[in-house]
């Protein structure tokens, strides 16, 4: 629920104040876009320092203080007046999405579930992935009700009582500090009192040495570039191929239905999920999305692209996780996705123009294919504590 909230508020919710904001305010979309873009670069960038403290002191103060501050900076946003202070306030909301959003969901994940692990992943990304459908339109109608600036305060308030209460009371760093074993098993009585052993997992700075991440790194940056170029560039695309605005809208609308549905159809597999072949399977249908939309020039294709990508989308924020818990163990996994995502991170500055972009992109996602085939195996020393 507080992931739904979080993206909702602070995500999704930012494209539907673009028109009111340039009505009142005057400013080019262009401009505005900016500040979102600046909070989405500095939320990747500070990922190093999150993983950390939440490998050291768990999620509960971080996501705490995270969406109080969530709270008030939308209340900021609701009065702004110029363009600089528009930056400030998204600037700092980036901060809070470091602290709030997917990554201190998964290193909480991460740490209570092991054999249920991409099961838990999966409940929590399928649930998240209805924030656009629930706040986009949310949102909207308050802007019609309210005006843009007093929607916002409402915002504010939801995101305060769906998310400040149950990180502060319901959070916990581990499992062993309620008597429990990863996946809710209980300890034995003697367990209990003693000191919990340092959850198996091999260190940062080790797993930052190991070839397999730096493929990893590879792999994903690859993937994530391409998905990234595409939301961008889909939409002209489409039109540039003779289909109206609407028609092109909805193919993205449907990509993100097709992304939940992705989830929903694994979710019952969880268990039995190999979090290696699962982040084999979204890799290969990146190129081959791309290529049925080059290649097969009908509306049949593109619909056909639109469940291939989409499915690629849902099944690509699920991979990432399960993978790294998978190959370096729990211990330090908030600090090792951390460096992960601040690499990631900087793939979003590049996206090429024109209908050439998607050739480019359809070879730099059969790359991503490629570099993460080094990467499925296990480092030895993981290996033997497992």
């Amino acid at each position: 629920m507080t992931e739904t909230i979080s993206w909702g508020i602070l995500n999704y919710a930012f494209a539907v104040y673009l028109a009111p904001m340039q009505a009142e305010l005057g400013w080019s979309r262009g401009d505005m876009t900016g500040a979102f873009s600046l909070a989405l670069l500095l939320a990747g960038l500070t990922a190093i320092p999150v993983g950390r403290w939440l490998d050291r002191h768990g999620p509960r103060l971080l996501m705490t203080v995270g969406s109080i501050a969530a709270t008030l900076l939308v209340v900021a946003w609701s009065r702004v007046s110029s363009l600089d202070q528009l930056y400030l306030v998204w600037a700092a909301i980036g901060l809070t999405m470091a602290a709030t959003l997917y990554d201190p969901a998964f290193a909480t994940a991460t740490r209570w579930f092991e054999r249920q692990r991409v099961r838990a992943l999966t409940a929590i990304t399928l649930i998240a992935g209805f924030a656009s459908t629930i706040f986009i339109p949310l949102a909207g109608w308050l802007v019609q009700v309210e005006g843009w600036r007093q929607s916002l305060v409402t915002l504010a308030i939801i995101l305060a009582i769906g998310t400040i209460a149950p990180h502060a009371l319901l959070l916990r760093r581990r499992p062993e500090d309620l008597g429990l074993h990863p996946d809710g098993e209980p300890m034995l009585q003697l367990q209990r009192h003693s000191e919990p052993d340092r959850p198996p997992g091999m260190p940062v700075g080790q797993a930052l040495r190991h070839v397999s991440f730096r493929w990893l790194v590879v792999a994903f940056w690859l993937a994530t570039l391409s998905t990234i170029a595409v939301g961008v560039h889909i939409l002209p695309y489409l039109q540039d191929r003779g289909y109206d605005a609407t028609f092109a809208a909805s193919v993205t609308g449907l990509i993100g239905a097709m992304q939940v549905l992705a989830r929903l159809l694994l979710a019952p597999f969880g268990n039995r999920a190999n979090p290696r072949l699962l982040a084999a399977s979204m890799l290969a249908l990146q190129p081959l999305s791309l290529a049925v939309l080059l290649l097969v020039r009908t509306t049949p294709g593109i619909f056909l692209f639109v469940v291939l990508f989409g499915a690629q989308r849902g099944l690509s924020t699920l991979a990432r996780p399960a993978l790294l818990a998978e190959l370096y163990g729990r211990a330090e996994y908030a600090s090792i996705a951390g460096v992960l995502q601040f690499a990631i991170s900087l793939a979003q500055a590049a996206a090429p123009v024109g209908e050439p972009v998607f050739w480019a992109l359809a070879v730099i996602s059969a790359l991503a294919v490629v570099a993460i085939l080094p990467a499925r195996e296990k480092p030895g020393e993981l290996q033997s504590q497992t």
